[in-house]
């Protein structure tokens, strides 16, 4: 066969692999992932959304239980720091501004006002010292910490104590919930921190920045979620999700 020839063919098959290829390896970050929590709101500037659970089926995934609805940030949500790399095709999340991540993150400890919960995570009953460090220039950023314990600039002047009830006449939505890492560990400056999901105030009441449900779907996610399947969180604006969900293995919707 002409050398000619046998390049064209080379170049032929080549540019057919190329166009068959995933857009994006990210999905491998969470392939062992056994349980999927999905949260889609109708785009970057929706204050609400469903929220749907989903158990490994073989490669794909098989939904657990109905869709419920769910409130994010005041001005919606933004790309976040997570399992997925990096992305700019949208606004980006920082601190203060808002926004509920958007992204595929793990999912963390989860806690509350009780010393005990009936959950698969590992659970942590929270006290009056305890509070989400939400100051950036401190070391301890994006962690949270028992302020009459831990000692580092800044930490007296966080915003966050995680008992709301305590702090906030008798407020409840921190009596149960789980933290999303996003900015695991505060590694990026004002990349956001202290993003949990957690109870509403009240149906469809936006967030600072994190995720609010009913009592009853939360008590649900808890006592469904197992911290040995290596949950995973993922939010997405409908068109994004449209867009991703073949290359990041995600979950179809049925409505």
């Amino acid at each position: 066969m002409p050398i000619r020839r046998v390049a064209a063919l080379l170049l032929t098959t080549m540019l057919a692999a190329c166009a068959h290829a995933p857009a994006s390896t990210n999905a491998t970050a969470w392939s062992d992932a056994g349980q999927l929590v999905l949260v889609t709101t109708a785009d970057w500037d929706a204050t609400t959304g469903e929220l749907r659970r989903f158990e490994r089926d073989g490669t794909g995934w098989r939904e657990v239980g109905d869709a419920a609805p769910i409130s994010v940030g005041r001005t919606g949500t933004a790309w976040g720091i997570g399992l997925n790399d990096a992305r700019s095709d949208g606004p980006v999340k920082r601190e203060g501004d808002g926004k509920a991540p958007a992204g595929v993150f793990a999912i963390g400890t989860a806690f509350g006002y009780a010393a005990d919960a009936r959950t698969g995570l590992d659970y942590k009953g929270m006290g009056f010292n305890d509070w989400c460090i939400d100051v950036p220039e401190s070391p301890m950023y994006n962690q949270i910490v028992d302020r009459s314990v831990a000692k580092a600039p800044g930490l007296d002047k966080s915003s966050e104590p995680m008992r709301l009830d305590l702090h906030a006449n008798g407020d409840q939505r921190y009596r149960q919930g789980f933290v999303i890492e996003h900015n695991a560990g505060g590694t990026t400056p004002r990349g956001g921190s202290c993003i949990f999901a957690h109870l509403w105030g009240s149906p469809g009441q936006a967030t600072a920045g994190c995720t609010a449900m009913a009592p009853e779907t939360m008590q649900a996610m808890l006592g469904w979620l197992d911290r040995t399947r290596k949950p995973v969180f993922v939010l997405l604006p409908q068109a994004q999700y449209a867009v991703l969900k073949h290359d990041w293995n995600l979950p179809e919707i049925v409505r």
